[in-house]
């Protein structure tokens, strides 16, 4: 009996907290005193609800009853939150994706291609291109490390032999009043959007406008398989395009992305916790045998550290030559 009363008192203070923070982010635009009434009722109720079932008070039926009744109101209006493309985004999240795909030919529109001098202060511009994919031959994974050493941004760069590199990056989209929130990131706060991207934008833009440890890694992959990654980015892009979908902090971000994308490649490739600890998702990447081969982790970390080279690169030269400098280039066995 005295478990069964744990186990319900935990459960009562379980939902309290997780009422608190739904309502908290979806109401965050109401007036601070109507929401804060709101969850000091919530709050009154749920701690009063505990007592009673904890202390066996003779009016705990009637106390748990209300409390069902709300937890059951509050689900109903959780599983009514619906996501949209049709609000006040902010401009680097905009534009959504659109491709056209013709046999090898790949018609892009709504490039991102943005020339930060801060993180306020840009030249926004969004551009079609055109690609062929046989002219794919390579791919690196960029780690952009935000929140200190475990946790970083995850984005794929894409290589054409006429030099050219598009960035393929799953963000959320915030509208303009708002910032990110990993906490946010759980209670559908945000939607979700791949943003294609020059790398002198989205790559530069993290080292420099926001001061972020940037990290570039080659992947070890074929012509093949390149092309069934490209297209994987490109036909969430088109569904997340036709249906809107939120954004979650665990199961739909940056890095989860990237493995599922990759068991479409090689669909035996093993969960692992560095999917969660994505700032050490490069080291996940190198004991499959992904990243350059005839090099410890430590040494391609080392070398592909790009701060120091985007730093100094103007904005007229070429950026994805410059922050490649020192990188180790696959071997000739290993390439395409």
């Amino acid at each position: 009996m005295q478990k069964f009363r744990w186990l319900s008192v935990s459960m009562i203070l379980i939902t309290a907290v997780w009422g608190c923070l739904a309502l908290w982010f979806q109401l965050a635009l109401w007036p601070v005193a109507i929401v804060g009434s709101i969850l000091m009722a919530w709050l009154g109720l749920s701690i009063a609800a505990a007592i009673a079932l904890w202390r066996q008070h003779p009016g705990k039926q009637k106390l748990l009853g209300c409390y069902v009744l709300l937890v059951a109101i509050l689900l109903l209006w959780w599983q009514m939150i619906s996501p949209s493309h049709h609000k006040h985004w902010a401009d680097d999240v905009a534009q959504l994706l659109e491709s056209q795909i013709e046999g090898n030919k790949v018609t892009l529109n709504n490039v991102r291609n943005f020339t930060w001098h801060s993180e306020t202060d840009y030249i926004a511009r969004w551009e079609s291109r055109q690609y062929d994919l046989n002219q794919l031959v390579s791919a690196d994974l960029v780690l952009s490390y935000w929140m200190g050493p475990h946790i970083a941004h995850t984005l794929v760069s894409f290589g054409f032999t006429d030099g050219q590199q598009l960035v393929f990056s799953l963000e959320i989209r915030k509208e303009q009043h708002e910032s990110f929130s990993a906490i946010g990131g759980f209670f559908r706060q945000f939607e979700q959007v791949i943003i294609a991207a020059d790398e002198q934008d989205i790559i530069r833009t993290r080292s420099n406008a926001r001061q972020e440890d940037v990290y570039l890694y080659r992947l070890v992959m074929t012509q093949p398989q390149l092309r069934t990654l490209f297209l994987g980015y490109l036909e969430t892009a088109e569904s997340l395009r036709k249906t809107p979908q939120f954004y979650n902090t665990l199961s739909s971000n940056c890095t989860t992305i990237v493995f599922d994308l990759a068991r479409q490649i090689a669909p035996n490739i093993p969960l692992d916790h560095r999917l969660l600890l994505s700032g050490h998702f490069a080291e996940y990447a190198y004991d499959l045998g992904a990243l350059t081969p005839g090099y410890s982790y430590t040494e391609l970390k080392a070398r592909g550290y790009i701060n120091p080279r985007t730093q100094q690169i103007p904005l007229e030269s070429s950026f994805s030559q410059a922050i490649r400098t020192d990188i180790p280039a696959l071997p000739v066995n290993e390439a395409l």
